[in-house]
């Protein structure tokens, strides 16, 4: 018995056309994986390099330091993911760093300026150094410089305001809000006992 779905001789617009036309689930089902195939291929012009050695390494590495800067840690694994050798990477990177094409004094620097404009602590600008595999003692002068006590009142004013709690509850919370932003104990006790006339 022969079935109108299932042609003898297969229509190749006729079955094109059914799929365009349906709505049903099975056929979104159907239609995605050759849909995404489709744009992995025909709209990714820049596929990832893979295996690559010398002067290809060296032009992809360029290549993404001039999007932006790297750590050292997260250049090496970057480069790893497509380079044939990673004793290569390691001396890339290396003669990259002496030339100063790649620099984690720029990275800890940009770090701490993105950090404070977010509301950040020293403790959290720490902890962010130290996840992309940063020494703090880079910028341990700009740490030193910065004045984390109103740096920790402008953040207090921003969430709770001017007003001087004297509710424990209250305070506790406004501490806890603090800390959890990475600023130390001392600036925080500042912070939120300042009045709005005291500079």
């Amino acid at each position: 018995m022969s079935n109108p779905k299932f042609p003898k001789m297969l229509n190749y617009e006729a079955i094109k056309q059914q799929f365009d036309d349906s709505s049903t689930e099975s056929t979104a089902a159907l239609s995605a994986p050759i849909e995404s195939e489709a744009l992995h291929f025909e709209d990714d012009p820049q596929p990832k390099p893979k295996g690559l050695t010398g002067s290809r390494l060296r032009s992809y590495a360029f290549a993404i330091l001039t999007r932006r800067e790297y750590s050292k840690a997260d250049l090496i694994e970057k480069l790893a993911l497509y380079a044939m050798d990673r004793d290569e990477v390691l001396k890339l990177v290396d003669e990259l760093a002496k030339e100063n094409y790649q620099s984690d004094q720029r990275v800890a620097e940009i770090m701490l300026s993105s950090q404070k404009r977010k509301g950040k602590g020293p403790n959290r600008i720490k902890l962010a150094l130290k996840s992309k595999k940063i020494d703090a003692s880079l910028i341990q002068e700009e740490l030193k410089e910065t004045d984390w006590n109103e740096q920790a009142y402008q953040l207090k004013v921003k969430k709770y305001g001017t007003k001087v709690e004297k509710e424990p509850k209250l305070k506790a919370k406004q501490i806890r809000f603090l800390m959890y932003r990475g600023f130390e104990m001392d600036a925080i006790i500042k912070a939120i006992t300042r009045k709005e006339d005291e500079f």
